[in-house]
């Protein structure tokens, strides 16, 4: 069973992952209806996200190689500072800064007082009506060859406040870009890059602490993992194949449609589970 919750949560984690609605959310209210009965946990969520970074560096495999090599040539002086790739180097390691110290800062509070789901549905409606109103107000004009470093640094800022569930790390990121201007398929494209950074580094962080310092039942002052190793591993597996398939689906449908679907199922979904929540169905 705990191999089939498992592939079931990453399943989930892919379908999620880059639609902006959240990951950590469903991760947490799916895996109160499995045979777990609880939260998988937010070392659990970190490692699966692995496999979902993972298809993003596959899908802009091109984009990304050629960021990297002009940004190193431009450290060495063999590409002008202001070459559009390398610039977007620094753009994405300048908005990364802030998800890193506030996610050390309260590593703690994001790993147990955050995941409260009570604050995941206020989050999912709050934010879900943010996304509507800044899709609807954007103009839409800007594109990635517009992006100041001040504008990079609010996507950063926006992207950090997916340390709280329900938020969604694209799903800020994009709102954020849209309120700036930003056309739909550009702030997209800089948040799935923004995104590859800190996931992986939060994600293999995790990994080193599941293996240095693993939570074991009994133990005090933390809370014993539910998935063993093998589980883990499958379900990043998983999300890394459904994710290559969302992440081509959504960055084609963002190119010729608005976010209000996924506006309403955050509405919708923030709803349910306040009364899920309230008639004691699911605890928080």
């Amino acid at each position: 069973m705990d191999l089939l919750n498992a592939i079931i949560l990453g399943l989930v984690q892919g379908l999620t992952e880059f639609l902006p609605v959240s990951s950590s959310a469903h991760i947490s209210i799916v895996g109160q209806f499995l045979g777990t009965g609880d939260d998988p946990g937010a070392r659990f969520t970190a490692i699966t996200q692995i496999g979902t970074e993972l298809a993003v560096i596959l899908f802009f495999w091109r984009d990304i190689t050629r960021i990297i090599g002009q940004w190193a040539k431009s450290l060495a002086g063999k590409a002008p500072r202001n070459d559009p790739d390398a610039r977007m180097g620094w753009l994405i390691i300048i908005g990364t800064l802030p998800i890193v110290i506030l996610g050390l800062l309260f590593q703690d509070q994001i790993e147990t007082t955050l995941r409260n789901l009570w604050i995941t549905a206020t989050m999912l409606i709050v934010f879900g009506i943010l996304l509507g109103i800044a899709d609807y107000v954007g103009e839409k004009k800007r594109r990635l060859k517009n992006l100041t470093y001040g504008h990079g640094v609010i996507f950063g800022f926006a992207q950090a406040l997916a340390l709280i569930p329900g938020v969604s790390r694209s799903g800020g990121s994009i709102t954020a870009g849209l309120f700036l201007g930003y056309e739909r398929r550009a702030a997209a494209r800089y948040a799935f890059l923004l995104a590859i950074p800190a996931v992986l580094g939060s994600g293999f962080y995790q990994v080193y602490k599941s293996v240095a310092d693993p939570c074991t039942a009994g133990a005090t002052n933390c809370i014993p993992e539910i998935f063993g190793p093998v589980e883990t591993l499958v379900a990043t597996v998983v999300a890394f194949l459904v994710g290559l398939v969302v992440i081509a689906f959504f960055m084609n449908y963002i190119s010729k449609r608005s976010f209000l679907p996924f506006v309403i199922y955050r509405i919708a979904l923030g709803g349910v589970l306040f009364a899920l929540l309230g008639t004691n169905v699911i605890t928080a």
